[in-house]
């Protein structure tokens, strides 16, 4: 009883409140003030490096040259998993990386021999988090889905444009001709990829039906002997 009135004595108590204070700061405090300036990103996002709200450009190669470390010029981009950062909201911006659609508007398009077609399309695409494309989609272009969507649908017209027939090919044959005709404008112009490009609708335009039923009249056996009987 002596020792424990002793503990809780003056002294005694001081120096429990110090080694408890120094326990709870070891195990509480220091760990929560760590994870404040831990920054996490998850799979399908790009923490963009950023200073004064604009991407942090790389002027010097990196000590420890990594494979996507990035050239002299290029966006600083974190990859995956856990970095510090202080101050943490100054240093880095979150990107959507993940895959996204965007529906064209329904349009007449014709084909090489003249048979028409109401197309309704969609196509695939999300951001490119590197270098020059980052750049292009972060600070030149306004609207990325306007500006991808014309060039896609202007793809898709001339692509449509030069079909013999009168059905569209199947979905994988038009994806590929479209994305070789325009993937590269698109990265250029817009930064981001084109994933894949999808006609989710075909159907003949009521003008082309109506067309197809008056030749069809005029090839009769009756007009075709009124004709040569002009002749």
């Amino acid at each position: 009883m002596d020792m424990l009135f002793t503990m809780l004595g003056g002294k005694g108590m001081s120096g429990l409140l110090k080694t408890g204070t120094a326990i709870l700061t070891t195990l509480l405090v220091l760990p929560a003030l760590l994870k404040l300036f831990i920054v996490t990103v998850d799979e399908g996002w790009a923490a963009i490096r950023t200073r004064n709200g604009k991407p942090i450009i790389r002027n010097r190669p990196q000590r420890r040259p990594s494979h996507r470390g990035g050239a002299v010029g290029e966006v600083v981009v974190l990859d995956p998993g856990s970095h510090g950062a202080f101050p943490l909201f100054y240093w880095y911006r979150l990107v959507d990386v993940r895959c996204r659609a965007t529906d064209l508007p329904a349009r007449e398009l014709s084909g090489a021999g003249g048979h028409q077609h109401r197309v309704h399309a969609s196509f695939e695409w999300r951001p490119i988090p590197t270098g020059r494309d980052l750049r292009v989609f972060e600070l030149d272009v306004v609207n990325v889905k306007e500006r991808a969507s014309n060039i896609v649908g202007a793809a898709l017209r001339d692509v449509v444009r030069g079909l013999e027939g009168a059905e569209l090919p199947r979905n994988d044959e038009i994806n590929t001709r479209v994305i070789a005709a325009s993937a590269d404008e698109v990265r250029r112009a817009c930064g981001v990829e084109l994933v894949r490009v999808m006609v989710t609708g075909d159907a003949l335009t009521d003008g082309y039906l109506l067309s197809t039923a008056l030749r069809e009249v005029d090839r009769e056996a009756k007009a075709v002997a009124a004709l040569h009987a002009l002749n």
